[in-house]
């Protein structure tokens, strides 16, 4: 693999000034030689401003959180970061390379999670090319082979995970987004660390069932949160009832049997389990009629 080591370029400022001056001084050494009819001297003078002209060229610039790659006939000689006017060899090709932060945004893919239920997802990925000889030699197109590779790892991620998760102990696309960030940031580093690209952030963007079953899952989801519910509505019943019984056998007042106590608690259950209120019946007869 090629990896990138960094060019220190001449100041292109002081080179561009010499290379004037010299050109400047060819150019009237010439005019003087034809005037004195002297050919040889204009010869000299003529090739020694093509050549200032020619140097003048490998003058470039680089402007900040940016690489020029420089390439010599094909083979690579180093890349320049130093921002500013510079100055190379001007047979190098130089190659502009933005080193800025980027952000990409992938499509809404259809995929199936873990359950197999057909989802629509999408992710945002931060990145940037920490090493210019890579992203330039060892991929076609850097730009492109980040779009791919991003989405390829955010299909793979999604069929790994379910869109919701009915128990707290289960990772799920919806609500483990924090983990399921940290996981998708690591596969798409995985991807695309022979390109030369660092992943600062991935994250999922876009969440939501596919228009074909949405309307089913969203009663699958009110079901699960009334039962949910109903869990622990029964479970603060129970408490509650518990706590009403000690009460009462510690009360030295009122002495229950048991065929009352049963009766006692299935109206309180059906009190604290009901969905609309309660109606009070207030007995004017005995204890038992």
């Amino acid at each position: 693999m090629i990896r990138e080591f960094e060019r220190k370029a001449a100041s292109g400022l002081a080179m561009l000034v010499v290379f004037l001056a010299v050109g400047a001084i060819a150019l009237y050494v010439t005019i003087q030689g034809a005037r004195a009819s002297r050919p040889g001297v204009v010869v000299t003078g003529l090739l020694v401003h093509t050549l200032a002209w020619l140097g003048a060229i490998g003058t470039f610039t680089v402007q900040p959180n940016e690489g020029r790659v420089l390439q010599l006939f094909g083979a690579y000689r180093g890349t320049v970061r130093t921002p500013g006017l510079r100055w190379a060899n001007p047979f190098y090709t130089k190659r502009r390379l933005s080193l800025r932060v980027r952000n990409f945004e992938s499509s809404r893919l259809k995929v199936n999670d873990e359950g197999g239920n057909p989802i629509e997802i999408a992710a945002v990925v931060v990145w940037r090319v920490v090493d210019s000889a890579e992203a330039v030699f060892e991929v076609e197109s850097y730009e492109n082979y980040v779009k791919v590779q991003s989405e390829a790892a955010l299909r793979n991620l999604a069929t790994r995970y379910p869109y919701d998760a009915h128990e707290d102990d289960v990772a799920s696309l919806r609500g483990s987004t924090a983990m399921v960030a940290g996981e998708l940031k690591k596969e798409v580093q995985e991807r695309l660390a022979k390109a030369g690209v660092e992943v600062m952030e991935a994250r999922i963007s876009h969440l939501a069932y596919a228009s074909e079953i949405a309307a089913a899952m969203l009663r699958r989801q009110q079901a699960g949160a009334i039962i949910a519910a109903r869990q622990k509505i029964v479970e603060g019943a129970v408490g509650m009832v518990e706590m009403a019984l000690e009460k009462l056998a510690q009360s030295t007042q009122v002495r229950l049997d048991e065929e009352r106590k049963a009766a006692m608690v299935s109206n309180l259950l059906v009190v604290l389990c009901a969905d609309r209120e309660a109606q009070p019946v207030v007995n004017t007869g005995t204890l038992y009629q």
